[in-house]
């Protein structure tokens, strides 16, 4: 199959071009040539802005997966573009789409978030999730049955940018006491980039259309099973020390940024961690062993620059300050 893909040097993008050409598609990029400009030297590239200059796209292919639309105007623009010269236009959205996760077990026709101005074009906490659920209308509108829209969970694995699991992974191999949140119990939905990757070139291998939630994995994963197989995966002498939602709110410590993974289990997102995937799952959709998540990301991120600046979890003074504030209580 001859494949579009808009983006592609990043993280899912550059895992989605891996998993189609280990199939033997064909692969194209479109992108500004900005991020990993080098990567993919044997991969036909297509520079330029999906804003400008769509009229560049002047071939023809199988499917278009768009990696990095945000905005409902400028994805329409490219289903619009691409319309003529593309058999199937696959979207990734994020289940961030849904209108709140009070729900045990969201599923895909569930209703979505709504945003009072559906002209904006700044990503907020408010409105990320409203513009993602515009865009994917953005693309039914255009394409029709002829659309795949893909809603994953927090994707994880080498490559990540965003550090929202590789600082556990990383913090856990490092050792001593780490400040942890809530308690073990609370439930976490993760999924491996490699697992997504693989499952949407076989959505489009084998013509699917429709809306999947994609995160994992096919069991109840808590977080404190996430840590221990992190603690295990590195044989390191780590010990967890639980902080009680109201240490940390008091201490503004905020979930998914500073305490990755996590988010409180209150009745508001409840729903949160435990969105039903088993659409996904009846359609292929696998995954990898835990431990092989974790190790090979603590490999990645050991090969990246010394002085790298983190951008999600605590920095070592400022754990080992909650630490002594909690020795303190």
């Amino acid at each position: 199959m001859k494949i579009l893909i808009i983006g592609g040097t990043r993280f899912l993008g550059r895992h989605l071009v891996n998993s189609a050409r280990a199939r033997g598609h064909e692969v194209t990029l479109f992108n500004r040539g900005q991020t990993n400009p080098n990567l993919f030297g044997q991969v036909e590239k297509i520079q330029g802005d999906r804003e400008k200059d769509l009229d560049l796209l002047s071939g023809r292919w199988d499917a278009v997966i768009d990696t990095c639309g945000y905005f409902p105007r400028i994805v329409r623009m490219s289903a619009e573009a691409l319309k003529s010269k593309v058999e199937q236009y696959v979207f990734i959205s994020s289940i961030s789409v849904y209108a709140d996760f009070k729900k045990i077990g969201i599923n895909e026709s569930d209703p979505v978030g709504k945003i009072e101005d559906e002209t904006i074009e700044e990503i907020t906490g408010g409105s990320y999730g409203p513009l993602k659920a515009l865009c994917e209308k953005a693309v039914q509108d255009v394409f029709g049955m002829d659309s795949l829209i893909i809603r994953p969970g927090l994707i994880v694995g080498p490559h990540d940018p965003t550090d929202r699991f590789t600082y556990w992974p990383v913090r856990v191999a490092r050792g001593g006491t780490i400040l942890a949140p809530e308690k073990p119990q609370i439930p976490i939905q993760i999924i491996d980039v490699r697992d997504l990757s693989d499952f949407i070139i076989e959505l489009i291998q084998q013509n699917v259309s429709g809306v999947f939630n994609a995160t994992g994995p096919d069991h109840e994963l808590t977080l404190g099973a996430m840590l221990d197989t992190c603690k295990l995966v590195s044989a390191s002498d780590a010990k967890f020390k639980w902080a009680s939602v109201k240490f940390l709110d008091q201490n503004k410590v905020a979930p998914w940024s500073d305490m990755p993974v996590w988010v409180p289990d209150t009745a508001e997102d409840a729903g949160f961690s435990r969105v039903n995937i088993s659409k996904a799952v009846n359609s292929g959709l696998k995954f990898l062993p835990l431990e092989e998540t974790v190790r090979d990301t603590i490999k990645w991120a050991a090969e990246r620059p010394e002085g790298y600046e983190w951008k999600a979890g605590l920095s070592a003074e400022r754990e080992a300050e909650l630490l002594r504030l909690m020795r303190e209580e």
